[in-house]
């Protein structure tokens, strides 16, 4: 019997990236789309992990179902680690990933040092209708340059270089980012949680 996991958010991407990755468990993926559900949760945390636990929370209490929810964002040490838990409004409400990876980078020009280093952090938080919650965390480290590259990924995918692999995040194939990303590696720690749980659950 396959158990029914809401992954909570309206990034198409990231719903994409999440498909991918858990469709080797007995999971039916669904979506706050697809159930009809338009409320907003208003990130009020402090911390990627805080807003990831509210989002995953309240969604299992409107879904009544396990939801799994993350946030995640870039952190530039250049601009005192922002944009940090503002990655996603960083450049107002309605913007593109060009708009926000733009004013990014209008915002860096004039800090000569360089290079301009970076990371992309993940917390990934899933939760039961009843308010129970696991969290795990990743991130990975790069920096950013000035022209972007690459046509995989969004967000800032396409300025953040990794200079180890020669490539910007936005350059690697989806398979390979779905490994090695912040997300990535977040979701493989949560993925293994919950393979633990659905295997207890079928055996007991």
């Amino acid at each position: 019997m396959m158990r029914e996991l809401l992954i909570a958010t309206h990034n198409p991407g990231k719903i994409r990236e999440y498909q991918t990755l858990l469709d080797d468990l007995p999971l039916a993926i669904t979506s706050l789309r697809a159930l009809g559900i338009l409320h907003d949760v208003e990130e009020t945390g402090q911390s990627f992990v805080e807003n990831a636990v509210l989002k995953a929370q309240t969604y299992a209490r409107l879904s009544g179902l396990w939801t799994w929810a993350d946030d995640s964002g870039l952190a530039v040490d250049a601009l005192n680690g922002q944009p940090g838990i503002y990655s996603a409004r960083y450049a107002g409400e309605g913007a593109t990933d060009r708009d926000r990876y733009q004013k990014l980078l209008a915002e860096l020009r004039p800090i000569a040092q360089r290079p301009w280093k970076a990371y992309f952090h993940c917390a990934v938080a899933i939760a039961t209708p009843a308010g129970d919650c696991w969290t795990v965390e990743a991130s990975i480290a790069g920096e950013i340059i000035e022209h972007p590259r690459g046509e995989h990924g969004f967000g800032y995918d396409p300025v953040f270089w990794m200079a180890e692999l020669g490539v910007t995040m936005a350059e690697l194939t989806p398979d390979v980012k779905n490994r090695i990303s912040h997300r990535g590696q977040a979701a493989a720690q949560a993925k293994a949680w919950l393979r633990t749980q659905l295997s207890e659950r079928l055996s007991s």
